[in-house]
């Protein structure tokens, strides 16, 4: 009799400890945020498919449950922070319904600056405060100094333990499109609170984009979703394609080989260094478009549509071409809220390459506060000013695949040597860091060791070499590969999405790696 019972109880307790360990699955944890290619997600995103079919043709019921999982996903991923997104957004619903109702072209100004003012004042705290902070003590300390005034040359700022929420760069950007819009009366503002809140938290794009326009998405939310054999086979395609980006390729020449290089470039040759650059290209193309190719196919899994974020970008073969091609979503907005509204090129050639310095300035500034990112948006904004200069002082008119093949490849290496150039202030923690890599390459390159390098990370060059072959292959590879994946029977597309899983758990060297994006 005692020894069932001690059975029992320890059964129980065994039972207990496994539901206790399950509930803290679905708690905030710091370390590890929700991400796409975490099994938890897959786990998630199956219970969550299992009510949202029978009720997707039920507006209100879908929406409403749909909300509520975009806000648990934003829980897993940034803690009570979520409480941040229902406020920003509860702002703009109610700015666009005031908006769309005054008449007085001053008063709808007044709107607009209220919503910037909401949403730029919170990046300015949540990302900026610090550096702003920073730049003013040392200012005053410079202005100390020359002035003697030994009290501002000595004083110092500690920076505030600020927490970043997860994705405040995407909605805030995403919810200030939705304003303009309706200023420029180019949309009607929704009438539901809930509706808006949906828009704004979808969770497929909500941490990491794409950064989705209202007038593009809010009407598909009112449609009935339909996922078609087409559209389903399509969302897998771009799942099991952005899993193996992420997941093989860039977090495994992350941790065992660029992570090295930028954390120490003074530990290897300038060849090390050179191929470190190259791979960070890679990876960070991977990372962010392996990250949209699963929020798009993911949204298509539930029969909404986003628009491509990526298309190849180091296939351009101009500085302006690479900005049509990468992060789209955030370059267009770009173009058609900040360098449009400074006057674009309407103004006369000296404004027009004075406005695409700024816009790329502000948005080096939108990656980060710091001066690295700054320098990075100048490189590219002295770029595209220097690129139109020269097609109008030689008024040259073939820019993308027009051009002749031999121009084109000269103008696609230079390109991506100078995307690569910019990237070493992006991804280098300080200018310290950018000066030892330059400093390697042009002083210390020893191209005798090549061999030795191959030997030494063979795993790395070979998914580098497969990453740029893959970026680099013919389009209509591709689209083959599409649809292979979009008429395979629905059991070889289980057994694809079970082999990419099994790769993905071969490949892991270490605990799931956040997306780079998500850091800003």
């Amino acid at each position: 009799m005692n020894e069932r019972w001690m059975n029992f109880d320890l059964s129980h307790f065994l039972s207990q400890l496994s539901w206790q360990k399950l509930g803290e699955e679905f708690l905030y944890r710091p370390e590890a945020p929700m991400l796409f290619s975490s099994g938890l997600f897959l786990f998630l995103f199956v219970g969550f498919l299992l009510i949202y079919v029978p009720i997707r043709k039920h507006l209100t019921a879908r929406v409403v449950y749909v909300v509520l999982f975009s806000l648990f996903f934003y829980y897993k991923s940034s803690g009570l922070w979520f409480g941040l997104l229902l406020c920003t957004a509860t702002t703009d619903f109610l700015i666009g319904r005031r908006l769309s109702l005054t008449v007085s072209r001053r008063a709808r100004k007044l709107w607009v600056a209220l919503s910037l003012c909401v949403n730029l004042g919170m990046l300015a705290y949540f990302k900026y405060f610090n550096f702003l902070a920073d730049l003013f003590v040392r200012l005053g300390s410079e202005a100390g100094h020359l002035l003697g005034i030994a009290e501002w040359q000595t004083a110092a700022y500690e920076p505030l333990d600020i927490f970043l929420p997860v994705g405040i760069s995407f909605f805030t950007f995403q919810s200030l499109s939705y304003i303009i819009e309706i200023y420029r009366r180019r949309i009607e503002p929704v009438y539901r609170w809930i509706d808006y809140i949906f828009y704004v938290s979808f969770f497929p794009q909500l941490v990491a984009g794409p950064i989705v326009r209202a007038r593009e998405f809010i009407p598909q939310i009112y449609r009935t979703p339909q996922v078609s054999r087409a559209q389903f086979g399509e969302g897998l395609f771009l799942v099991l394609c952005g899993l193996l980006k992420k997941a093989v390729i860039s977090d495994y020449i992350s941790l065992n080989f660029v992570d090295r290089i930028f954390d120490a470039p003074l530990s290897y040759t300038g060849l090390e260094n050179l191929i470190g650059i190259y791979g960070y290209a890679l990876q960070i193309y991977c990372d962010f478009s392996g990250y949209s190719d699963m929020a798009i196919g993911i949204a298509l899994l539930v029969g909404y549509r986003f628009s491509i974020n990526f298309d190849s970008p180091y296939r351009s073969a101009t500085i302006t071409e690479f900005w049509r091609r990468w992060h789209i979503s955030l370059s267009s907005w770009l173009k058609d809220y900040l360098y449009i509204s400074l006057g674009g090129n309407r103004k006369g050639k000296i404004r027009t390459y004075v406005n695409l310095i700024i816009t790329m300035l502000l948005g080096g500034l939108w990656h980060g506060a710091s001066l690295r990112f700054i320098l990075w948006g100048g490189i590219h904004g002295v770029s595209l000013a220097v690129h139109k200069f020269v097609m109008k002082r030689f008024g040259l008119r073939q820019t993308g695949d027009e051009m002749n093949p031999f121009r084109r490849m000269i103008g696609i290496l230079l390109t991506f040597h100078l995307v690569c150039f910019g990237w070493i202030f992006f991804r280098a923690e300080s200018m310290q860091v950018v000066g030892d890599m330059l400093s390697q390459i042009a002083f210390d390159f020893h191209p005798e060791i090549f061999v030795q390098f191959v030997e030494g990370y063979k795993t790395v060059v070979i998914l580098i070499v497969a990453g740029y072959l893959f970026h680099f292959m013919p389009r209509r590879l591709e689209s083959f590969a599409q649809r292979v994946v979009t008429r395979s029977p629905l059991l070889i597309q289980a057994l694809l999405l079970a082999s990419a899983i099994f790769v993905v758990t071969q490949m892991k060297s270490a605990g799931v790696q956040p997306f780079i994006y998500f850091q800003f």
